[in-house]
């Protein structure tokens, strides 16, 4: 998204402070930090950032074409639990004024093992990736009522490598591994377009031409200490990693530009 010549700032949204078990969040110097001290697997551990607590769905902030911009670092490059950065429409919430709905999210996303969520054909369903998905969408819908059936047929590996590409799509997946060193600073960016997202990685595309949901989604920064498994053979697992150590994820300069001004999340 090209920089406006003149703009003025937006609003600026209020950010809601979530933490769990040993999670913890630390400002300092114009620098958050997400810190999970050691844990258990008896107790979920979660920091987190987030400006849609207490929301429904439909007053959530964000909307294409915007881009997001976060400068970030991690403690260790394989911190357990799953950890990250975007936007998401929170699909399973236990708020009661949020129903279940079909995921929608632009994000950078991290899953240690044991984690498994294959969601695309070719990438890895751990590790630290640029992804896309958009289940709310006509073509997810039609094909909703043979899932059963697809899950079947995807334990064949050779019908699963023809017939997977077709789900993909209808559930608007794209993702990307990246091959960065998250222990250093990097400058991550999302340009959620109307018609298709982009993602940098300190200025070099890491995945371009991705679906866009149409939203509206939510801001969200997080570290917990959790695994999740779900493949398309119909494997579903989840639980908690226990940690001896504190991991963190900490953000710089977090922004926000959309066509009619920006606003600084965190900085300065």
């Amino acid at each position: 998204m090209k920089t406006p010549t003149q703009r003025h700032n937006e609003p600026q949204a209020h950010l809601n402070h979530v933490v769990a078990g040993s999670g913890t969040i630390v400002s300092e110097a114009g620098r958050l930090r997400l810190l999970n001290a050691a844990t258990t697997t008896r107790t979920y551990s979660n920091a987190q950032i987030d400006d849609y607590q207490g929301l429904p769905r439909r007053r959530f902030r964000w909307r294409p074409p915007l881009t997001l911009t976060v400068q970030a670092r991690f403690s260790e490059g394989q911190p357990p639990g799953t950890a990250g950065f975007g936007l998401w429409n929170e699909p399973f919430s236990r708020q009661l004024n949020r129903l279940p709905a079909p995921p929608q999210a632009v994000w950078f996303f991290y899953a240690s093992p044991p984690s498994d969520m294959r969601l695309a054909l070719d990438t890895p369903g751990r590790g630290w990736k640029a992804a896309v998905i958009d289940a709310n969408r006509l073509s997810f819908w039609l094909l909703a009522p043979f899932a059963p059936l697809g899950i079947l047929v995807m334990r064949l590996p050779p019908l699963y490598r023809i017939l997977w590409p077709i789900a993909q799509r209808a559930i608007g997946v794209a993702e990307a591994s990246l091959a960065v060193d998250k222990t250093d600073w990097r400058s991550y960016q999302i340009e959620w377009g109307v018609h298709s997202t982009n993602f940098s990685v300190d200025g070099e595309t890491v995945l371009a031409e991705a679906p866009s949901p149409r939203g509206p989604l939510g801001l969200v920064m997080w570290m917990d200490n959790q695994y999740m498994t779900v493949t398309t053979q119909g494997r579903f697992r989840s639980g908690l990693l226990a940690s001896r150590d504190t991991r963190w994820l900490e953000l710089g300069n977090v922004v926000i530009e959309t066509s009619t001004g920006f606003v600084q999340l965190v900085g300065g």
